[in-house]
């Protein structure tokens, strides 16, 4: 898979971890290991233009997507379609905002975004209310098993164990699940 995160914000953020949460959603939608995948992100100015010219709605959102050859989430019975999955555009400040909001982390909050934003890409959308309750429960399952296994893996590779560890999704998902769920 080819991800690559271009960041034209001002905000500071571990881009590896997008790279690995785009990665684990990609492979678990089953998309052809070498689909191409861009996130960008970008500051206000730069969304609200965006979401002008595609949406023809006023002021920045968190994130937009933008579908290339539009691939479809793979089917164990066969091979799924090599291309590029699309552009995946996200504003931290935006999320940043969000996060304050729904009582998490600004960084999962991105997360949640560029899920939602992968399955967009995919081909999901929240425009009727049963498309709506399959896309955001697959949204959380692929973020919350994410998590989990991002946690697994720190607690596997910290010197320290697990009892050192400054968080995990668990402890993080409690304090709001709401949020977890929503577009």
């Amino acid at each position: 898979m080819s991800i690559d995160v271009l960041n034209e914000s001002d905000v500071s953020l571990d881009e590896m971890e997008l790279v690995a949460c785009a990665k684990y959603v990609m492979r678990e939608m089953k998309v052809h290991p070498q689909a191409d995948l861009c996130i960008k992100l970008v500051d206000e100015p730069a969304m609200e233009v965006l979401h002008v010219q595609w949406m023809d709605l006023p002021g920045p959102t968190d994130v937009m997507s933008f579908p290339m050859d539009e691939l479809r989430p793979g089917r164990d019975e066969q091979e799924p379609a090599e291309g590029v999955l699309g552009d995946i555009v996200i504003c931290p400040s935006v999320a940043a905002r969000q996060a304050v909001g729904a009582g998490h982390a600004t960084e999962e909050e991105l997360l949640l975004l560029l899920t939602h934003g992968i399955l967009h890409l995919l081909g999901y959308d929240h425009d009727e209310p049963a498309a709506e309750r399959e896309m955001f429960e697959l949204q959380r399952t692929l973020l919350l098993t994410f998590l989990a296994a991002a946690a697994a893996t720190r607690v596997a590779d910290s010197p320290q164990g697990p009892q050192k560890q400054p968080w995990s999704p668990s402890s993080s998902l409690r304090r709001s699940s709401a949020p977890w769920s929503r577009s």
